[in-house]
């Protein structure tokens, strides 16, 4: 009984600890100021896999020229893309698109409040469904990132659990620490201190909140070796980076504007032979598949209409 007593006293210290940590030191980023549910799913998705100084820039002109949800899904898909140039990761943008269009036909044009109809979006997983959910909805769900869960696996280094059930173990944990009230607060407060002090590498101690309430505070550590990712490549250059100076090439086409297969070719690969024909029209194709790129006729590309 004791010790399940000094297990809660510990969460309500680390809770009240962050908490006056946040309120002093929470970043400044606007959409935290944002209460349109739209808004706040746009700042989301942009902030997978791209950086908060990226995406500070891009997202007030990207709402400029889509600010609702309704303008999103009538806007024509090259204007989109052309749109979240800088972005990386155009499939993102297409998906957000489709989302925009499903949600003004099934949804009335507001974004459904529920974390299983958010999750059947395109683009929505299990951490954008519970994000929307808290910080537009004022849900009292867990958000868990990757910041978040290093936190918590050094706040409780002791669990040890097999990696297929890591993910759950997370979750179940980011609930328990819940505050009663002010979880939109907490779920931020938590990535804040991982993106500045509970980092990967070597996490800076000295300056956490919860540090005495910390076993893993202070120790040392490096950041473990990881091994070199495996991805479809050609001339050691990733076709990830390929796709992209495609898409970067028609979009400094003029509006409905297209350029031969051949050139574009040259444009992304100055090396170009015949030897990397068959590559290449694999990449063609699977840029069309994604719908990142249009075949007009027998030769010539655009983007899609």
């Amino acid at each position: 009984m004791k010790r399940r007593s000094d297990t809660i006293r510990r969460r309500s210290r680390i809770i009240a600890a962050l908490l006056r940590w946040y309120r002093n030191n929470g970043r400044s980023l606007s959409w935290r100021n944002e209460k349109d549910p739209y808004r706040i799913l746009v700042s989301e998705v942009m902030l997978q896999q791209t950086q908060v100084a990226r995406v500070s820039t891009k997202y007030p002109e990207f709402l400029r020229k889509f600010p609702t949800l309704d303008r999103l899904a009538r806007a024509r898909t090259s204007e989109v893309i052309r749109t979240w140039r800088g972005m990386g990761y155009n499939n993102r943008a297409l998906r957000l698109q489709k989302l925009s269009k499903i949600v003004v036909q099934d949804f009335g044009g507001k974004l459904p409040e529920n974390i299983e109809d958010l999750q059947g979006l395109p683009g929505i997983g299990r951490y954008t469904a519970h994000a929307v959910a808290c910080f537009a909805f004022g849900q009292r769900v867990p958000v868990v990132d990757t910041n978040v869960q290093r936190i918590l696996s050094r706040l409780y280094p002791q669990r040890k659990v097999l990696p297929i059930l890591q993910t759950a173990e997370m979750w179940a944990l980011a609930e328990y620490h819940l505050p009663r009230t002010n979880a939109h607060d907490w779920n931020q407060a938590l990535m804040d201190l991982g993106a500045a002090i509970c980092i990967a590498a070597i996490p800076r101690c000295e300056l956490c909140p919860v540090k005495r309430l910390c076993p893993s505070a202070h120790m040392k550590r490096q950041r473990a070796a990881r091994p070199p990712k495996r991805e479809p490549s050609r001339h050691g250059i990733p076709n990830r980076i390929y796709r992209g100076k495609a898409i970067e090439v028609l979009r400094d086409l003029k509006p409905g504007g297209s350029i031969t297969s051949s050139a574009l070719a040259r444009r992304i690969m100055p090396e170009y032979t015949d030897q990397d024909r068959r590559w290449y029209l694999l990449l063609l194709q699977n840029l069309e598949r994604d719908g990142l790129m249009k075949l007009r006729g027998r030769t010539r590309i655009s983007l899609p209409d």
